[in-house]
């Protein structure tokens, strides 16, 4: 597995566990780092995504929940809203990741940690947000 991969997937766990717990804080993420054995190398990028998507998270929510068919935030899985919280975070801010790498992620993680049904799901909402970014209805923001 690839380091971004690997972080990718960190991220989403480390949301998850904040997402559980009710507490997006930075004390939060430092208890999951403390009991979650993370490499050297995907510490960058781990750290990356997680602080990106706390430091955004009302905006991403609100975009999921508008681009979504009838689904609040707190109605869908925490798998499929927390891999979705990362992708759209990478396809916002990152402008050295393709949309399409960040959708293929999110997918492929959807899929491995949640249900039948969530890289379909996963991928119809990230697909488009997809579109309303590249229709000039989303902008993109400064990315790293």
């Amino acid at each position: 597995m690839g380091t971004r991969r690997r972080s990718r997937e960190l991220a989403m766990q480390a949301l998850f566990f904040m997402d559980i717990q009710k507490n997006f804080s930075h004390d939060m993420l430092e208890s999951f780092c403390d009991n979650y054995v993370t490499s050297r190398e995907s510490q960058p990028f781990f750290f990356k995504l997680v602080e990106g998507v706390l430091l955004i998270l009302p905006e991403i929510d609100a975009l999921v929940e508008k681009y979504s068919s009838n689904w609040k935030i707190s109605r869908m899985s925490r798998v499929d809203r927390n891999v979705m919280r990362i992708a759209l975070y990478e396809m916002l801010y990152c402008d050295d990741i393709p949309v399409k790498v960040s959708i293929n992620e999110a997918v492929d993680v959807g899929k491995k940690y949640g249900t039948e049904e969530s890289g379909a799901f996963v991928n119809g909402i990230v697909d488009r947000i997809r579109i309303a970014i590249e229709n000039g209805e989303i902008k993109k923001k400064r990315g790293s």
